[in-house]
């Protein structure tokens, strides 16, 4: 059975989202404040937590936070807060997913689906794959240039493996978009992910102004080069 933490504050809302979870299958525990939130993340496993932004005792960007410094459970936040640096923020400091109020059940219970599916994926595979200089030890998810770590964010580092794994293949933005949040976001804007592809760029190519693994097809999207000595093991 799949367990979930909500933390929510809105009596309202999380006893609506409990009860259309549980018609679903999943077994769902719901925490008011930070303080209870803790030690239920403590005392018990989760397989997705479902985190507000603003609650009675601290901030749900905060408390990510400090969740990730001890365990690695999917986190969506659920809030009202929809302007975009907001829904980045919440992605870069290790957020899986991230949905605005108010939403609707049928799309939550999807996106919890999609990031279960996806760090299943991850955890069944355990190769270590290397273009050149880079090494991406996919079992622990961390990324290395010659020899030395390169620190990623959650959204960049998806993004990654999706260029990785579809080597030589163009990819709309679209497309892209699509596979790095498993479901299409109305709050994407076109720059959104221009600011990832050049984040990235700068952390793993030589030069960011004339990359040899991310490269842009003008008018059509991105490929990953995949002819750069590629070994998998």
């Amino acid at each position: 059975m799949i367990n979930i933490l909500m933390i929510e504050d809105d009596s309202t809302i999380a006893f609506g989202v409990k009860y259309a979870l549980e018609q679903e299958g999943f077994n769902i525990e719901i925490c008011k404040d930070l303080e209870s939130s803790r030690k239920n993340i403590s005392d018990k496993e989760y397989n997705v937590i479902l985190l507000d932004v603003m609650l009675p005792d601290g901030n749900g960007y905060e408390f990510c936070k400090e969740i990730r410094e001890i365990i690695d459970t999917p986190i969506i936040f659920l809030t009202a807060c929809d302007e975009e640096v907001n829904i980045v923020t919440g992605l870069d400091i290790g957020g899986d997913d991230y949905v605005t109020k108010p939403f609707r059940v049928r799309e939550l219970i999807s996106r919890i689906n999609a990031v279960i599916r996806r760090r299943g994926n991850n955890s069944e595979n355990k190769k270590v794959v290397k273009f050149g200089d880079l090494s991406i030890h996919t079992l622990e998810a961390r990324v290395y240039k010659n020899g030395e770590e390169i620190f990623l964010t959650s959204v960049e580092y998806k993004l990654l493996l999706i260029l990785m794994q579809n080597k030589n293949v163009v990819l709309s933005r679209t497309n892209i978009l699509e596979k790095l949040w498993d479901v299409t976001y109305d709050f994407v804007s076109d720059n959104t992910l221009t600011v990832y592809i050049k984040r990235l760029r700068v952390k793993i190519e030589d030069d960011s102004a004339n990359p040899k693994y991310i490269l842009t097809v003008r008018g059509l999207g991105y490929k990953w080069d995949g002819s750069e000595n590629y070994v998998s093991v």
